[in-house]
């Protein structure tokens, strides 16, 4: 009975590489070997290497032994595991999910996924019968608000050790460059990651601080993750941090804001309000003046003066603690 657990757990660790072993293409001991550390499987890759030898001998599972690392794949003619297949409903999910969420996800649980995105992208080839799922992702788009910008560059390794102490909940060492254009070195809390447009930002306490700050991804250098582990604080919640106009170069102070603004340049505000107590006054000579209660910010000053001329009268009163 002893070795129950030890046999339970080899089972399982077979099952996990035999799902993730392609038809179409070969993987290799290592990429096999991130991708269950980063399921939760923690072995050496000695100890993969002796399982892929073993299931290749009982499986119809070719190993390709002309270059180190082997390459695994099953044969074309093997029926494979009897285990469930992603739908093509099921593939097309995993591809939408990776496309728009790649920066978004764990780069652990990422990596634990790939054989998972390579079997929904095999689904949806040329060579599957699931032609309008194929045909989805070319039916639905993600437009932009603003003038289009190009992804900035972000150091190799940086995303991946950013997600993985966010993840761990593990300090983080940082080689980071202000806008300012002035590098330090820094040991950070990482609390939330946020995608905005192109750009991702780090939200973050620095060591010795109780407050949050937004790092850009693109400015830091390099980051490693520390072997040291840290509580989250519990008042800190991202989708306040958000809320608060954080993003937008706010300090979450709210304020009663109140403009005039052409008809046509502001006819979209009837249909996309500023928030949910907001009035509107049609003043009767082709302009409407505007009410609401909004967090004062850069972003909203950037806002209203890409109107130019189409606003004016812009007054900020601010709100009672009670508002």
């Amino acid at each position: 009975m002893a070795q129950r657990p030890d046999t339970l757990d080899t089972a399982l660790l077979m099952l996990e590489l035999l799902r993730r072993i392609p038809r179409g293409r070969k993987i290799t001991t290592s990429e096999l070997h991130q991708q269950l550390k980063g399921a939760g499987f923690e072995r050496d890759l000695r100890t993969i290497q002796r399982q892929l030898e073993i299931l290749s001998e009982h499986f119809d599972i070719e190993r390709d032994e002309r270059s180190k690392p082997y390459g695994y794949r099953w044969l074309e003619r093997a029926q494979g595991l009897a285990l469930p297949q992603l739908t093509p409903q099921e593939s097309l999910l995993l591809q939408l999910a990776e496309e728009h969420l790649k920066n978004l996800l764990p780069a652990r649980l990422m990596r634990s996924m790939e054989g998972f995105f390579t079997q929904a992208r095999r689904n949806l080839g040329d060579g599957a019968n699931a032609r309008l799922e194929r045909e989805w992702p070319r039916k639905v788009r993600v437009v932009a608000t603003s003038q289009p910008l190009l992804a900035p560059t972000i150091a190799s390794g940086v995303l991946e050790a950013v997600s993985e102490a966010l993840y761990a909940n593990h300090w983080l060492d940082l080689d980071y460059r202000n806008a300012a254009r002035q590098r330090r070195q820094a040991r950070v809390m990482p609390l939330g990651l946020a995608q905005q447009g192109p750009r991702l930002y780090l939200v973050c306490r620095f060591e010795g601080f109780d407050n949050e700050r937004s790092l850009a991804l693109h400015r830091i250098g390099k980051a490693e993750v520390s072997t040291m582990a840290f509580e989250r604080p519990r008042g800190f919640d991202l989708q306040k941090y958000d809320a608060d106009g954080r993003f937008g170069f706010g300090e979450g102070r709210r304020i009663r804001l109140q403009f005039g603004i052409e008809h046509d340049a502001g006819f979209h505000l009837l249909e996309t309000p500023l928030s949910r107590d907001q009035q509107v006054q049609d003043q009767g000579n082709g302009w409407l003046k505007i009410t609401a209660t909004v967090v004062d910010s850069a972003m909203l000053d950037w806002w209203l003066r890409g109107f130019g001329d189409a606003v004016r009268s812009v007054h900020k009163t601010p709100c009672s603690a009670e508002e």
